[in-house]
């Protein structure tokens, strides 16, 4: 039997409370970039696993489903994180991009929200971020050291 907590509330129970009071919430789901990414955009995007952050605007770190080093997830309603997706069709010569800390993205407004996908650099990143967390763009600059420490440039830059 749980030990009993004042006021009548066995030890499981509270902790399941105080779980939903912080937000916890199961996995993400998160589609793995298709077609499956080459082996060295693995190793980069491994490497970029390593370095994220275990919260982004005070939002703690989800698992995501399936479970996958492509990536990652953060609060309620979910931020996610996609490393290795192909080059968004709407990426043109004269896109408008936006340069957050020295790292440029392809902005696309969705229904609820923001896509931003990395560009100019070897492997694409791409970060969803609902309008609950607007400015949307914050959200880069939590990511940016794990990005540039992990993601090189293109050969070109």
């Amino acid at each position: 039997m749980g030990a009993i907590i004042r006021g009548g509330l066995s030890a499981a129970t509270l902790t399941a409370l105080t779980a939903a009071a912080a937000g916890c919430a199961g996995p993400v789901a998160v589609p793995v970039p298709q077609p499956a990414p080459a082996e060295s955009t693995h190793r980069l995007c491994a490497a970029l696993q390593d370095e994220l952050p275990s919260s982004v605007l005070d939002q703690v770190r989800r698992p995501t489903e399936p479970e996958s080093a492509l990536t990652a997830a953060w609060g309620n309603p979910p931020i996610t994180l996609r490393c290795g997706v192909a080059t968004p069709p709407a990426l043109t010569p004269t896109s408008l991009l936006a340069t957050i800390n020295d790292i440029d993205w392809l902005p696309e407004q969705r229904s609820a929200g923001y896509v931003f996908t990395t560009v100019h650099r070897e492997v694409n990143v791409e970060v969803a971020v609902p309008d609950a967390f607007a400015p949307e763009t914050d959200v880069l600059v939590d990511l940016q050291p794990a990005i540039d420490a992990t993601i090189p440039l293109t050969a070109t830059e």
